[in-house]
């Protein structure tokens, strides 16, 4: 099974603020986004639940503005715990499994492109 976020446009490559760090490479900057998270403000264990109460944490995500920032972060990090981004851990390692040729997720996601396994 093949996905995509469908929020992302090319218009939204700002939406992910990077930094070069001293080995050249392109880092998130984890900051800039952190603060218009919709979750910074609520109840944290909301998004560390179980079961049918992942349902209602994904819920959160979906109005989010910063979701594909935040899922970004969850895979290229391998977060194994909580919902992120509107996947819960089952899902993310499942898209990780399926996707092994991603090497920036950010790119990825705010391309538009496939994401095998959701």
């Amino acid at each position: 099974m093949t996905a995509t976020l469908g929020t992302a446009t090319c218009e939204d490559t700002r939406a992910i603020p990077r930094r070069v760090n001293s080995a050249g490479d392109l880092v998130f900057d984890r900051g800039e986004w952190i603060t218009r998270a919709i979750c910074r403000t609520g109840d944290p264990d909301a998004l560390f639940v179980q079961g049918a109460e992942q349902r209602k944490a994904a819920e959160i995500c979906r109005r989010c503005p910063v979701q594909l920032e935040c899922l970004a972060e969850a895979l290229e990090n391998q977060v194994e715990f909580g919902v992120w981004g509107g996947l819960t851990e089952r899902q993310r390692r499942a898209v990780l499994r399926k996707n092994p040729q991603v090497n920036d997720w950010g790119e990825h996601l705010v391309a538009g492109r496939e994401i095998i396994g959701l």
